[in-house]
């Protein structure tokens, strides 16, 4: 969901200080015209203050940007996935998120909720300013464990073997380890899950949106197969006879292992089949461009791992019927929180805060829960 933080704000370290730069350039600039400006005895005093003001502009954003690289604590903000790069930090509010969601990219935070099934009444609620969900399984579970051993509920309801259900956004190969290890009883499927289900074979010619064979598909290029690849050598040459560059081996959470290739610009940019090899063309004629790049999974018979182990949970009948309840469990209480309570976007900055607006949200809706179903203790 958006916050009170403006996306434009937003960049690596490397793009903010481009942008400084660029800033200064501007103002140089300006500040050349105004001084052609002062200097020419018919210049309209509008454009005059015109350019003073745009120089006025340009001063207050690069004071921005430069103050928020000059502070003693600002460093690049480090992702969470397996290898941790950098994201995208926010002068305006450092601990929000570039988000990509379904109604475009926001700048805000993530809210997440664990709602109990028989009553929807919300048990936990939190909030973390990152778009990716897999890491917020964790720290959502311990603090609920936590809260019902404070409350002298239950002391481990985790280990109670109280049913977990979350969405495929969830699902990865730590947190099924974590639940395996933990003992907790969870059913969480992997974003496959329901092509390994007979009863969605037909599903998009059912129910899938009109026209779909208008949509504008990706191009076909030629297929990795056409590649001859040497698993002993690691080496690959293209349909154009051309020896490809070697650009390591990548495990996968899966322990599936991938050995990458890439061609050099000088190879593409003159190669006669580049448009039928390439999905952009284009690209191998920029300097900072890259060549056709392709993949090959290494064969080799693999351990199973945890993401199988859940894999087997979800696809077994009795948790697909676990499975199925969880949209109707949680989903009307989010539809309850944006729409009948009006929750469209974090008016706040910083995540305590933020958080605190989540609590209250959270709060509100579990209040109206008992005044409508709870009943007074005799």
């Amino acid at each position: 969901m958006s916050s009170n933080a403006a996306k434009e704000w937003s960049g690596t370290f490397k793009e903010m200080e481009d942008k400084r730069a660029k800033l200064k350039r501007q103002i140089r600039y300006q500040m050349d015209e105004h001084e052609k400006l002062d200097k020419c005895e018919s210049a309209d005093e509008v454009r005059k203050q015109r350019t003073a003001q745009t120089i006025d502009t340009l001063n207050k954003a690069h004071d921005k940007i430069n103050a928020f690289l000059k502070k003693s604590d600002a460093a690049p903000r480090m992702g969470t996935g397996k290898r941790p790069q950098e994201v995208k930090s926010n002068i305006t509010d450092n601990e929000s998120a570039k988000m990509t969601t379904s109604k475009g990219t926001i700048q805000g935070y993530n809210g997440v909720a664990a709602v109990d099934k028989k009553h929807q009444v919300i048990v936990d609620a939190q909030v973390f300013g990152s778009g990716q969900e897999q890491h917020t399984l964790q720290p959502v579970l311990e603090s609920i464990k936590a809260r019902f051993q404070r409350l002298a509920i239950s002391e481990d309801i985790l280990k109670a073997q109280t049913i977990i259900t979350a969405d495929t956004g969830f699902a990865n190969e730590l947190n099924n380890a974590y639940l395996h290890d933990n003992d907790i009883n969870a059913y969480i499927p992997d974003n496959q899950f329901r092509s390994r289900d007979p009863k969605f074979n037909e599903q998009k010619q059912k129910h899938g949106k009109r026209h779909q064979d208008n949509k504008i598909r990706k191009k076909t290029v030629i297929p990795a197969s056409e590649f001859s690849f040497d698993p002993m050598n690691n080496s690959c040459i293209c349909p154009a006879g051309e020896t490809i560059s070697f650009r390591g081996i990548r495990e996968s959470d899966e322990g599936t292992k991938t050995a990458y290739f890439e061609g050099k610009l000088s190879q593409c940019r003159n190669c006669d089949k580049k448009h039928q090899c390439m999905h952009n063309p284009i690209a191998a004629d920029h300097r900072k461009g890259k060549g056709r790049q392709v993949s090959f999974a290494l064969n080799g018979s693999r351990p199973p791992n945890y993401t199988d182990w859940m894999k087997q949970r979800v696809d077994s009948p009795k948790g697909k019927q676990i499975y199925s309840h969880r949209m109707s469990v949680v989903e009307p209480v989010f539809g309850n929180i944006g729409t009948n309570k009006n929750l469209k976007r974090f008016s706040l900055r910083g995540k305590n805060k933020v958080q605190g607006q989540w609590y209250l949200f959270c709060l509100i809706h579990n209040i109206e829960k008992l005044k409508n179903y709870g009943q007074l203790a005799a």
